[in-house]
């Protein structure tokens, strides 16, 4: 079972989500604000946050960009609840680095649901495959789960971690988005194929000179993306 944060300044909210995380088991840990998020985050690392974007003092998508900017948290999942259901908000959220979104009111179960999938995607994250790869001035190193880019070590979160390696393990095939989307967050997960270009654009501004003009990761309209070795 998991330790979950739960960042909701709704009491209502905030109770019916400990109760059903807790019995699934899970232990699970409250803050009413983002500035009591943050220390929380000092203390002691979550497995996983659930964060509502309006909060007091720190909003949700600041605590967000706080939490995947620091090494020690970056790679942990976080779902994004909230009371908005627009479509603009669910796509700053996951360019903040969010890994899921719901919005309320919700469902228990399918609460339970996502944290089950977000859970199990973070253990397959864990697993190594393989040794550093080098493509140009792309390292793409496995066993120490690191991008580096001319030898500067690039901050990654791990979906955007693993959908590199998996681009370019596969030079030159072209992947559609749904596929990537199934391969990389699974098939349980229930966001859309616009998570694909949120990382993707995440993915140039981190290892492209020019994310205008990528040589690395390619787009196919109207199909997907695939990658290029720009020395082969």
């Amino acid at each position: 079972m998991a330790k979950i944060l739960v960042v909701e300044d709704d009491q209502h909210i905030l109770e019916l989500v400990r109760f059903n995380l807790e019995k699934e088991g899970h232990t699970v840990q409250v803050a009413v604000d983002g500035e009591a998020a943050l220390a929380c985050l000092q203390e002691e690392l979550p497995d996983l946050i659930i964060l509502d974007l309006m909060l007091p003092r720190l909003d949700g998508l600041e605590l967000c960009r706080r939490v995947r900017s620091r090494n020690h948290s970056a790679h942990l999942p976080i779902l994004m609840l909230t009371a908005k259901g627009e479509e603009v908000d669910k796509v700053i959220g996951l360019e903040m680095g969010a890994d899921d979104y719901m919005t309320k009111p919700f469902s228990p179960r399918e609460l339970v649901a996502r944290i089950k999938a977000l859970l199990r995607r973070a253990t397959r994250s864990d697993v190594r495959l393989g040794g550093p790869m080098q493509v140009g001035e792309l390292t793409i190193d496995a066993d120490r789960y690191e991008i580096r880019v001319g030898g500067v070590k690039q901050d990654m979160t791990p979906k955007e971690f693993e959908l590199l390696r998996w681009l370019a393990s596969h030079p030159g095939k072209v992947f559609t988005r749904e596929f990537l989307l199934e391969k990389i967050w699974g098939y349980d997960f229930f966001g859309d194929s616009r998570t694909v270009d949120v990382h993707i654009r995440h993915l140039r501004q981190k290892v492209e000179k020019d994310p205008g003009n990528p040589r690395y990761i390619e787009t196919v309209r109207g199909v997907g993306y695939k990658f290029r070795d720009p020395e082969a």
